[in-house]
């Protein structure tokens, strides 16, 4: 269940605040809350228990292995969208971190290239490098939060992705349970402090989303535009007219 769960947004949840409703970027709003109340049903039924279970069971080392394993898979989906995005540089150093970690990690158990940045680039970014607007905020079954363009991006990345090549096909789709699972746990610790901290966890969570998001397309320097701008100009398909994210604070990579 991958819903956008890098540790960065995590600080975005705790310190962007309480969101106002009435959201230009969220027209199908009613409907969206009827698919995250589906979504929190299912996580509280059975996403929440098996990562509860994972992070108590699992040794610290075990989940790193895991986590770098998956985070050496993630890297192949971001060295494309770095060339994508001509930033050469960056590709290079992705690739690197790629072909070291396959090799000499293990097939990536091993982070051997700390001294490399890990970076976040995914095509519904590369889509708003190049100036395609986000669309109207959708919230995915399962999937959780996106944009039409996000949601577009996800498909996109399955081409270079290696995990849907994985055979046989049990193997994969227990991949991407281990998957899902570790990536529900790592937001356990977080989850209790949001709960404390918002009265709305759909519009905290929604705004929270959007903000990272533009963050992330814009390389953490957004825009300084309100949604209020947008609203006097008509346009009311913005998610991108978010405010910026307050700077977030150095965490777990």
């Amino acid at each position: 269940m991958r819903t956008f769960t890098k540790l960065s947004l995590i600080a975005v949840l705790i310190l962007s605040g309480c969101a106002s409703g009435n959201n230009p970027a969220d027209p199908y709003e009613s409907f969206n809350r009827g698919v995250y109340k589906f979504n929190d049903g299912l996580d509280r039924a059975i996403a929440k228990p098996l990562a509860q279970g994972y992070d108590k069971a699992m040794p610290t080392l075990g989940k790193m292995m895991v986590s770098n394993f998956f985070s050496n898979l993630d890297d192949i989906v971001v060295t494309a969208n770095d060339l994508l995005q001509l930033k050469f540089k960056q590709a290079a150093s992705d690739a690197s971190r790629v072909l070291f970690n396959s090799t000499f990690g293990v097939f990536g158990l091993i982070n051997v290239t700390t001294r490399l940045e890990k970076h976040n680039e995914d095509f519904g970014q590369t889509l708003g490098y190049w100036g395609v607007k986000p669309g109207p905020y959708l919230m995915l079954p399962i999937l959780g939060p996106s944009t039409l363009r996000d949601g577009l991006g996800r498909a996109v990345d399955t081409v270079p992705s290696q995990s849907g090549k994985i055979k046989p096909v049990a193997t994969r789709n227990s991949l991407y349970l281990l998957n899902g699972i570790k990536t529900r746990a790592q937001l356990l610790e977080a989850e209790s402090v949001m709960d404390s901290a918002t009265l709305d966890r759909y519009e905290f969570l929604r705004d929270a989303y959007l903000q990272h998001r533009q963050d992330l397309v814009y390389d953490g320097d957004p825009p300084q535009l309100k949604y209020d701008d947008y609203e006097d100009s008509g346009d009311t398909n913005t998610p991108e007219a978010a405010p910026a994210p307050p700077p977030v604070p150095a965490t777990a990579p």
